[in-house]
């Protein structure tokens, strides 16, 4: 997400050169242009009106993805220059206030310390120069004076992962697994492709009042890192709602795990299990299971069939793509067509064709359309992002890209800001906004009377609405991923 973090990032390096206090200090520096910042400025601003080009370019040709890595890294020495002049303002601040006579002497290494800072101003100005001359080689384009309007998001997100649309028939297979008789544990598989909707089947399960007689129930996200002290730490926690600080040990955590599973009819979620998992470690994870009373179940969401036969399962469930018809219908309730003009219909067999038979498409491609007026529809739905990823089946969603680059710029900052977060990385509400809010990410506008604390909620909400966070519990949000 290299150049998604670009994107975001060199508007807030902009605001950072814009502030008083910094281009002052700036001008009292010895042997450095006076005008430097304002060079800066202009250079980075002209780049960053490229910047949406550059990003669909670099996708095809290979001298464009070259040009991003370098100006990631230029932007970065940029904001390391800028943090050097925050530290010695501080400082200044300080002596200030302590009333200090510091500087009423000098030190030789103060001396070396501004000719080191020179030198750093002096490269990033080259190359600078360099990046400017490039981006005119590969002709690419100015794209700031396309206009977005603002978008307020509808009241009905409050429910963001919406109905469950044409998986009646799976429900039920899976119920008629997790119900039969077992004289011990057994492992029920769901395998598919990312996007198919393993992890909405396996919720809808979970939460169905047939599972009742269940207990304890447990849910573990597991992706693509199979940490067998995190995993099972993670069960143990799960089927006991509290934290577990007090086990380091592997051995600690599973006797204990045995001992809260010992006697009775437990069901566990392990969601999003790849085959990172060996034999050997779940060997250790399922020798807790064990001791579970007859008829208990695990259910096993992944996208390798293999790894469900491992574990247990040798006729693991299949999930099928979407009709066309439930593709629609789901699309449909997260586009909000109710409030649309007819003329919409005439674009559902595109619309269906994009989705691909994959309800997470669907979600966000209705998510995203619903955002944008109905003459706009077409544009995307022909956008050149779906022929390329078509020829990178291993790429991800092209609804879920395009998702991303029609946010605003002020939600591009906060959502690349979570690239720095571990894949399924949960977190509350409040959690990242605060995150947001200590990296200056979130912006008050002018006519804006509103608290940061309530501006940071209204960007989290839209990020869910647009699906590119998922609820994954109470309270608790995670990054969406295919």
């Amino acid at each position: 997400m290299g150049e998604a973090v670009l994107g975001a990032f060199l508007p807030v390096l902009l605001e950072k050169l814009a502030d008083q206090e910094i281009t002052e200090y700036f001008g009292r520096l010895k042997g450095v242009d006076k005008k430097v910042l304002e060079k800066w400025t202009r250079t980075l601003t002209a780049i960053k009106a490229v910047l949406i080009d550059a990003e669909e370019k670099q996708q095809t040709e290979s001298a464009v993805k070259v040009w991003l890595d370098d100006l990631r890294d230029l932007a970065y020495d940029v904001q390391d220059v800028l943090d050097i002049f925050d530290t010695k303002m501080l400082k200044r601040r300080i002596e200030r206030q302590q009333g200090s006579k510091s500087k009423l002497w000098s030190s030789p290494f103060k001396a070396k310390s501004n000719f080191t800072l020179n030198s750093a101003i002096k490269k990033i100005s080259d190359r600078l120069v360099e990046i400017t001359t490039q981006k005119m080689q590969l002709g690419l384009k100015d794209q700031l004076g396309v206009s977005k309007k603002p978008w307020k998001m509808p009241p009905t997100t409050s429910q963001p992962d919406g109905p469950v649309i044409g998986r009646g028939e799976a429900k039920n297979k899976i119920l008629s697994d997790l119900l039969s008789k077992q004289e011990k544990y057994h492992v029920v598989g769901i395998v598919g492709t990312g996007g198919l909707g393993k992890t909405t089947l396996a919720k809808d399960v979970f939460n169905d009042a047939a599972t009742g007689q269940f207990s304890p129930k447990g849910w573990v996200s597991v992706s693509d890192d199979f940490d067998i002290v995190r995993v099972t730490a993670a069960v143990l926690e799960s089927v006991t709602s509290a934290p577990v600080q007090e086990f380091k040990e592997l051995n600690s955590i599973v006797e204990k795990l045995s001992k809260e599973l010992a006697g009775k009819k437990f069901l566990i979620v392990l969601d999003d299990v790849w085959d990172t998992c060996s034999d050997g470690q779940w060997n250790t994870l399922q020798a807790s299971f064990h001791v579970g009373a007859a008829g208990s179940k695990i259910i096993v969401t992944t996208r390798d069939a293999n790894v469900a036969k491992m574990m247990g399962d040798s006729g693991p469930y299949n999930l099928k793509p979407m009709s066309e018809d439930d593709c629609w219908r789901l699309f449909q309730y997260h586009a909000l067509l109710n409030n649309r003009p007819e003329d919409v219909e005439l674009l559902k067999e595109k619309i269906v064709e994009k989705c691909d038979g994959l309800p997470l498409a669907a979600r966000t491609l209705g998510g995203l359309l619903r955002c944008k007026e109905v003459d706009q529809w077409e544009d995307i739905l022909d956008h050149k992002m779906w022929t390329l990823s078509d020829q990178n089946k291993k790429d991800i969603l092209p609804a879920l890209k395009l998702s991303y680059h029609y946010l605003p710029s002020t939600l591009k900052r906060c959502f690349s800001y979570c690239a720095i977060l571990p894949n399924d990385y949960e977190f509350e509400e409040m959690q990242l906004v605060f995150y947001w809010m200590a990296e200056g990410l979130i912006q008050q506008q002018p006519e804006e009377n509103k608290q940061m604390e309530d501006l940071g909620r209204d960007n989290f909400q839209e990020l869910v609405s647009r699906s590119l966070f998922q609820k994954y519990k109470q309270n608790r949000v995670e990054i969406h991923n295919a």
